[in-house]
């Protein structure tokens, strides 16, 4: 679907309010085919990235698992890695 939308979950530290927005704008992008709105549009779009930024929150804080937090530098060390064998780059 959305590959600028990244898994938020059991990171250390936490997600933040800005990359829960993050998500939920791209989110809201996507289904409405909108990268800014029209005016017409606007309000409209702007609740649902707010709305959609509460559930995800809501929705982070209620999920639970035994696995240890993942350490956001080893995820980025390790999405270069995939994206330089990808699209040959080492992404600098």
């Amino acid at each position: 679907m959305c590959r600028n939308i990244k898994t938020l979950f059991n990171f250390d530290p936490p997600a933040t309010e800005d990359e829960i927005q993050a998500a939920a704008l791209q989110f809201v992008r996507k289904l409405s085919g909108f990268n800014t709105p029209s005016k017409a549009n606007e309000e409209a779009f702007h609740r649902a990235v707010q709305e959609v930024s509460v559930v995800a929150k809501n929705l982070l804080d209620s999920l639970v698992t035994n696995a240890e937090p993942r350490n956001r530098e080893v995820e980025i060390e390790r999405a270069r890695a995939r994206n330089a064998k990808r699209f040959g780059t080492t992404g600098q």
